[in-house]
């Protein structure tokens, strides 16, 4: 199955679980108040992703996504249990388009180029797909009786890429790599969530970059990192 198709089958989830929960939520009162009540909850996000710190003449081209999804448990630290940690896990799968060609050479030596406009090519992605583990610190407005309040989540997350390849297409030509020695599969990010009720905005930034000990062709650093902007969907 291609990436586009499993983008194409999450995003129809993330949107049949948000108007499923948003009519739950609008329409369902809760039985009994709780006081010793819990946020726990599933979570499914949308974002887009921008390279940062790409060698010069890097640019975006085609999409460049990601979703998410998971559960985190929720641990109230005070009283009012609205200050909070919590765990949990997760998937994460992201793409990333852009003119960055990586490749190898025949002594198996990872090429990356930065492919200008005499580079006639229709694909040039590189996806992966992370297992990671979110740990968050929470601040709500929330009540034992009250299912919209505010929230601001701050957090870290350790991943691990379990899976990922680049994909390069053009007339008379495909590269497909699953195999890059330079990339780091430990991923490490800080990450930021806040709103009101059902919608959520979200960022992310990678404190680690893809690739270790990486240089392009020219001699420029790969440092590559992203920044995940997006919406985040919460489901008690």
């Amino acid at each position: 199955m291609g990436m586009q198709k499993i983008f194409r089958i999450y995003f129809t989830l993330f949107i049949g679980l948000v108007s499923l929960a948003v009519l739950a939520q609008d329409t369902i009162p809760p039985v009994s108040a709780d006081s010793l009540y819990r946020e726990d909850q599933f979570y499914i996000g949308l974002t887009y992703n921008a390279p940062l710190n790409m060698p010069s003449g890097v640019n975006t081209r085609g999409l460049s996504g990601g979703i998410q999804f998971g559960f985190v448990r929720d641990m109230p630290i005070n009283k009012q249990r609205n200050i909070a940690i919590a765990i949990g896990a997760g998937i994460a799968i992201d793409q990333f388009g852009q003119n960055l060609f990586i490749g190898e050479t025949q002594n198996n030596e990872t090429i990356f180029r930065v492919l200008d406009g005499n580079v006639d090519f229709t694909r040039n992605r590189f996806n992966m797909a992370i297992i990671e583990a979110p740990l968050e610190f929470r601040w709500r407005t929330s009540t034992a009786s009250s299912y919209k309040f505010w929230r601001v989540y701050a957090g870290f997350r350790v991943g691990y890429a379990y899976w990922y390849k680049t994909t390069f297409k053009q007339p008379g030509n495909n590269v497909n790599q699953t195999k890059i020695p330079e990339f780091d599969p430990v991923r490490l990010s800080g990450t930021l969530s806040f709103g009101y009720s059902t919608f959520n905005l979200f960022a992310s930034y990678s404190i680690n970059p893809f690739f270790k000990d990486a240089v392009t062709v020219d001699g420029e650093v790969v440092d590559f990192r992203t920044l995940k902007l997006g919406l985040m969907f919460y489901i008690l």
